[in-house]
């Protein structure tokens, strides 16, 4: 009966896009999680007034955020091919589409971070620093805790954007839904395919959007 209705549609090769799509985003979103924290809490502890304050530091730090979160992700993923190839060794698969997610993604979450971070009441800072905590403390017992439903909610946002990211690399050959889409769906004129891809993205975006919002909630003390 399915068959009837998306003839073109190679379902084995679906599954198959759909697990590179889930393992780019998947890693991408791990290595960007830990990046952009560290982006974030050096821009935090670097400003004017913090532990680590170094406006040297803190505007070369924010000047490769910002320049790096405002490139298209299609024109960084062509900036980046011979990067992706001297490290990958080619510049198709899942593989390859690595770097530019991770490098697309990292900075944007890293400002994210740093947003988190500076809405956490000063008082609490000030009663840990008066009382000697090391730096370490007060990241891992002040920071991280106080910030870290908004840390999940701007992972959650940053995974979706992610996914959009895999599709875009696909038209390159990366793989997954997004090659898919076009090389067996649009190209082809396939409308089908394109289709079934879409509502597959569109499905793993929602689980994701659910899965953020419900581990806020379960975070969320207020």
């Amino acid at each position: 009966m399915i068959e009837t209705y998306f003839p073109n549609v190679d379902w084995a090769k679906m599954w198959d896009a759909t697990v590179e799509t889930l393992y780019m985003t998947g890693v991408s979103t791990v290595f960007t999680f830990i990046i952009g924290l560290a982006l974030g809490i050096l821009l935090f502890l670097t400003a004017p007034g913090h532990i680590w304050a170094n406006k040297l530091v803190n505007l070369l730090t924010g000047s490769i955020v910002n320049i790096f979160r405002s490139i298209p992700f299609i024109i960084l993923i062509i900036l980046l091919i011979p990067f992706t190839k001297f490290l990958i060794g080619t510049i198709r698969g899942p593989e390859a589409a690595m770097p530019a997610l991770i490098i697309g993604a990292a900075p944007f979450y890293g400002r994210m971070v740093l947003i988190a971070l500076t809405e956490i009441d000063k008082g609490v800072l000030e009663a840990a620093r008066s009382m000697g905590a090391k730096t370490s403390t007060i990241i891992f017992k002040v920071l991280l805790p106080e910030s870290m439903p908004a840390l999940i909610s701007g992972i959650t946002v940053t995974a979706i954007a992610l996914v959009g990211y895999t599709a875009m690399a696909g038209i390159i050959g990366a793989g997954g839904l997004g090659t898919l889409a076009f090389l067996d769906g649009f190209q082809r004129s396939r409308t089908d395919v394109t289709l079934v891809s879409t509502v597959l993205i569109l499905i793993v975006v929602f689980i994701l959007q659910f899965a953020g919002d419900f581990a806020v909630k379960k975070l969320d003390k207020r």
